[in-house]
């Protein structure tokens, strides 16, 4: 699963993204955006996301077991993982409680494969390819057109925020996975989250949030984050984070149909430099 990625540019060729990477990462992407848009018609968002965190859960058991490994040196990684998780999780229901999905998840999956980028960068020294940068750049700034940049307060802080979480464990991801099969480092990083956050929800609303929406939420969850982490095998953590912010494009199809929000012309330019992004890092 894995071209060596940045930190190792200096002494190694890294191969370029793979249609394997590739197809895994916009798989992703589909299933992120769909449950994303069952989450924030959801009346209780932070009832329901502790509900489907349960389901998440269980539904990786089976496949987790059946393919056990995981070396001592992964812990570290899935600790750190599972913070960011946690502080994602809980941002991103409460972001949605308050605020439409239309300026949520477009600022936060957007500036994530940036903030990805700047991470690697500042924190290893690493030196990206010509088409990364341009790939990463031209898929937020594509991001960035379909939803706009006009709107500023709590809801965009709280989406930078999101987009921090998201940059983290990725780059985190991109190095634990090294040291573990996909589904049990992915169940032992949500396992902490899973059984935390439920904590801050009443038993009452834990109840009636446990309805189909939440499983369906919850084993989606669960299938995108496993793609990615397949994905971060095979190619760099700011070239998949790119890729998988195609999701974007597919909300704001979804959005228009489920929610009749409306999508102009520059949203559609934004969806078309997003392409142009994808293939850039598919190429780079």
């Amino acid at each position: 699963m894995r071209a060596d990625g940045w930190e190792c540019r200096s002494n190694t060729p890294v191969a370029p993204l793979s249609e394997s990477a590739l197809g895994l990462a916009l798989a992703a992407a589909g299933l992120h955006a769909l449950w994303n848009l069952l989450l924030a018609r959801e009346r209780d968002t932070e009832a329901t996301t502790a509900v489907s965190l349960l389901f998440f859960v269980v539904a990786l058991v089976p496949l987790a077991a059946a393919t056990w490994r995981v070396e001592g040196t992964a812990v570290p990684y899935i600790l750190g993982s599972a913070a960011l998780e946690l502080t994602y999780i809980a941002l991103l229901a409460a972001a949605y409680r308050c605020f439409e999905l239309s300026l949520v998840y477009p600022l936060a999956r957007g500036l994530a494969p940036v903030l990805a980028l700047v991470i690697v960068v500042a924190a290893l020294g690493a030196s990206p390819s010509a088409g990364e940068i341009a790939g990463v750049v031209a898929v937020a700034a594509g991001i960035l057109l379909v939803r706009g940049v006009r709107r500023t307060g709590r809801g965009s802080a709280l989406a930078v925020a999101i987009a921090a979480a998201i940059a983290g464990y990725t780059v985190i991801d991109r190095y634990g996975i090294r040291h573990a099969n996909a589904a049990p480092y992915l169940l032992l990083v949500m396992l902490g989250p899973a059984l935390a956050y439920p904590l801050s929800v009443s038993r009452n609303r834990l109840r009636a949030a446990a309805r189909p929406a939440a499983a369906v939420i919850g084993i989606s969850s669960a299938g995108t984050y496993l793609l990615v982490l397949l994905a971060l095998r095979l190619a760099s953590a700011p070239s998949v984070s790119a890729v998988r912010e195609t999701s974007v494009v597919i909300a704001v199809v979804l959005a228009r149909a489920f929610l009749r929000e409306r999508v102009g012309l520059r949203r559609l330019a934004g969806a078309g430099v997003v392409v142009a992004g994808v293939a850039l890092l598919a190429l780079s």
